[in-house]
């Protein structure tokens, strides 16, 4: 537009118009680098004078007029209508002031302020990630600090926008700023996953441009991988499996041989199918996982697989009626073993499937067989427990018999009987062959305590004296044998027991009884012997 006095009018800039505020009575015009643009000279129509431009720098500087007899300052600068100054080709050093001079009966001055812009060109986004992946795209690692730049070719410098918008939702504005381009995300989250815009704005020109980066933003699995093996259908195969849970993205696996380290294969799954050629009792596979953002070394875990050992009780007795439980123990198993019951009969094993006789559990790698109502003819014999994995089978062999139950009650009463007639027998003899003992034995436990002093007394008065001459012996030997049978019996010396409860006055007025008698038995004897 030029302005004049207040008056204002459209200047045309190739095929676009142009329109610009009006500062006093200049007129501005906007161009943009490597375009063209037309400056027009005062708002008059109709029969022009003669026109001449000039570039105001410390003074006036001929650009073009309309005298054909002069000739252009370069050829970039034409008329258009015999009035308007027409530059080719802009540059930055083409803004500035530009006057218009027209004679026509008088001079006319028209001043024109021509701005330049250039740009926005070259938009480009720098953002400090962790890496790039081989398709271009940009992570950054959960937790770190990623800053963001925006820079262009502009003049003037742009105002610089930022929008960001996450998967599955709207665009949404991080900002603007007309000079800083720059920012921190302190801490990368999930949710600062997407797509990240930069828009650069020439804010003289209007033109814009944005360039969009997508931002992945990674994690690596919080704990260690876990490794295991498993039978495939059929038991011809083992799998191999590793997982390693809890990161973005997935990562990748590799399964080596140890020791060896021979490579058994790589997948994105972990999982990998060996053959019997492949199985070796005790043999070690190592799984190592590798993440973009986890430790260069990876993280790894190891499977050792062996075949199965048994352990099982060899008997088992049932009573007929009741229930009996066989039970077999695998240890050792890697991949866990398949446990079946079978039973023997004549060689012939038969697999043992659940019924209302049979109850088969199974806890982790122990397998119980539970035989219900026990028959003799159906049920005594051998039972085999095997367990078996791709490295190997185990059988165990468990015999079972089975007995009519025991009539307890009778049993015990037999005893008790038994018991009780041997007490009577003892108790029979000792009265029969000693009843003084037995009556002593009765008065001891009726009165006598604890305390009791067996003691043994001598009965005899005197001892016959060694110095009595032989005949007198001899003499009283032949008067003795004629004494009756029943005299001579008390002749004998008698030893007497007597017990007597620690009460030396008691056991002394047993002694003087005992003397008493004695006595009294000699005397008798005296009197005996005397001749009739």
């Amino acid at each position: 537009r030029v302005c004049k006095k207040g008056g204002c009018s459209e200047i045309k800039k190739g095929s676009n118009s142009l329109r610009s505020p009006c500062t006093g009575l200049e007129a501005v015009v906007i161009g943009e680098v490597h375009e063209n643009v037309t400056l027009r000279c005062g708002n008059i129509s109709g029969l022009r004078g003669l026109v001449t431009w000039y570039r105001n720098v410390s003074e006036p500087v001929f650009l073009v007029s309309s005298n054909f007899s002069l000739p252009p300052a370069e050829p970039r600068f034409s008329l258009v209508n015999a009035s308007s100054l027409h530059i080719g080709a802009l540059t930055l050093q083409d803004e500035g002031n530009y006057t218009c001079r027209e004679v026509l009966n008088k001079t006319w001055w028209f001043p024109v302020w021509l701005q330049v812009a250039s740009g926005p060109y070259q938009v480009e986004v720098h953002i400090s990630t962790s890496g790039t992946l081989p398709n271009g795209t940009l992570y950054a690692a959960k937790g770190s600090k990623v800053d963001f730049n925006c820079s262009s070719s502009s003049w003037p410098p742009p105002m610089v926008e930022w929008w960001f918008q996450a998967p599955d939702s709207s665009i949404e504005p991080f900002g603007n700023n007309l000079t800083v381009s720059c920012f921190t995300l302190l801490l990368m989250s999930q949710n600062l996953q997407g797509n990240y815009t930069c828009l650069a704005k020439n804010i003289i020109s209007g033109r814009h441009r944005k360039v969009t980066t997508e931002l992945l933003v990674y994690s690596p699995p919080p704990s260690a991988p876990q490794c295991w093996a498993e039978m495939s259908p059929g038991l011809l195969m083992l799998q191999l499996t590793c997982r390693w849970d809890g990161g973005y993205p997935d990562p990748d696996f590799l399964w080596t041989e140890e020791p060896g380290g021979v490579v058994v294969g790589t997948s994105k799954l972990g999982v990998e199918m060996l053959n019997q050629s492949q199985l070796l009792d005790g043999k070690k596979f190592r799984c190592v996982g590798s993440h973009v953002v986890g430790p260069e070394s990876g993280a790894g875990c190891v499977v050792q697989i062996r075949s199965p050992s048994l352990l099982s009780e060899p008997m088992k007795t049932c009573f007929v009626g009741g229930n009996v439980t066989l039970t077999c123990q695998v240890s050792g198993a890697h991949p866990p073993a398949k446990v079946l019951w079978l039973r023997n009969l004549t060689q012939l094993q038969l697999v043992i499937q659940p019924n209302g006789h049979y109850l088969i559990t199974q806890n982790g790698q122990s397998s119980t067989l539970t035989i219900r109502n026990c028959s003799q003819d159906l049920d005594k014999g051998y039972y085999v427990c095997r367990a078996e994995n791709p490295l190997g089978v185990r059988e165990v062999d468990i015999w079972l018999s089975v007995e009519e139950p025991l009539n307890i009650g009778g049993i015990v009463g037999t005893i008790v009987s038994l018991l009780l007639l041997g007490l009577a027998i003892i108790a029979g003899l000792m009265f029969y062959y000693s009843p003084v003992f037995c009556w002593k034995v009765g008065n001891t436990f009726r009165g006598q305590d604890m305390g009791d002093i067996m003691v043994l007394v001598d009965s005899e008065e005197e001892e016959v004296e060694e110095e009595e001459d032989a005949a007198e012996e001899e003499e009283e030997a032949n008067e003795r044998e004629e004494l009756p049978k029943e005299i001579h019996k008390h002749v004998h010396i008698h030893r007497v027991t007597a017990l007597v409860n620690g009460n030396a006055d008691q056991m002394g007025r047993e002694l003087q009884a005992l003397q008493d008698d004695s006595s009294e038995q000699q005397n008798e004897i005296v009197q005996e012997d005397r001749p009739v």
